[in-house]
């Protein structure tokens, strides 16, 4: 999946750390049906605390908005999350007999404090761009992962995950997401954006935030 111009290009930048994160042997796992249970929980009750920073980190976004157009993809990303990420959460934990109040309660992992931490630091000490580079991975890298694994849902014992990130509302906010990086980065370094000396440090940023998405498959598949 493309999403946009900017995206790719960062991606291609983050090298072999891409693929280890969208290709991780947890992703592998989603796709045949492997993946232990409790592998798949402990994730899911690591991801709901995820989920409350990382929501944090869009509204941040916010304040950090130079447009009302770039705040209004913001605040959408926002309610995806809170509102339909969050929730199935919820639902899953709540099948497997794990209240809210559990999820809520959940000690984060060292790996989950480092990369929430790593993209809410981006934020207060950076601006706008600095933000997108580090929230993009999980955001697109998920819709790609999620694409790439819908023709498997069917047969997955995890087909409500997948078709929740390879599904057309999700897909839609990745879709969105990464036209809101291409307008900002054209807005604030132009249209060339590899000319600008600001390029490679963004370069790196998305580059940190994949190879913590990695640490956070790994933390999962250790329940």
């Amino acid at each position: 999946m493309s999403y946009g111009t900017v995206f790719p290009k960062w991606r291609d930048a983050a090298g072999p750390q891409w693929p280890a994160y969208t290709r991780h042997a947890f992703v592998q796992g989603l796709q045949d049906g492997s993946l232990p249970r409790d592998a798949f929980l402990h994730y899911l009750k690591q991801d709901y605390v995820f989920l409350i920073h990382f929501s944090r980190a869009w509204a941040l976004a916010i304040t950090k908005a130079q447009t009302v157009e770039e705040m209004r993809l913001c605040a959408g990303t926002v309610n995806a999350l809170i509102n339909e990420e969050i929730a199935l959460h919820i639902q899953t934990c709540a099948a497997a007999g794990i209240s809210e109040d559990q999820l809520f309660a959940t000690e984060e992992h060292t790996e989950n404090l480092a990369y929430t931490r790593y993209v809410l630091d981006a934020g207060h000490s950076g601006d706008f761009l600095d933000l997108l580079a580090a929230l993009a991975p999980c955001v697109l890298g998920y819709g790609e992962i999620g694409a790439a694994l819908l023709p498997h849902a069917d047969s997955s014992a995890y087909g409500d995950w997948i078709r929740t990130y390879g599904g057309a509302e999700y897909q839609g906010v990745c879709t969105e997401v990464g036209a809101l990086i291409d307008m900002a980065v054209a807005n604030r370094i132009g249209d060339t954006p590899e000319q600008s000396p600001r390029w490679q440090a963004l370069c790196d940023r998305f580059t940190t935030a994949t190879r913590l998405e990695v640490g956070f498959w790994d933390m999962g598949l250790k329940p």
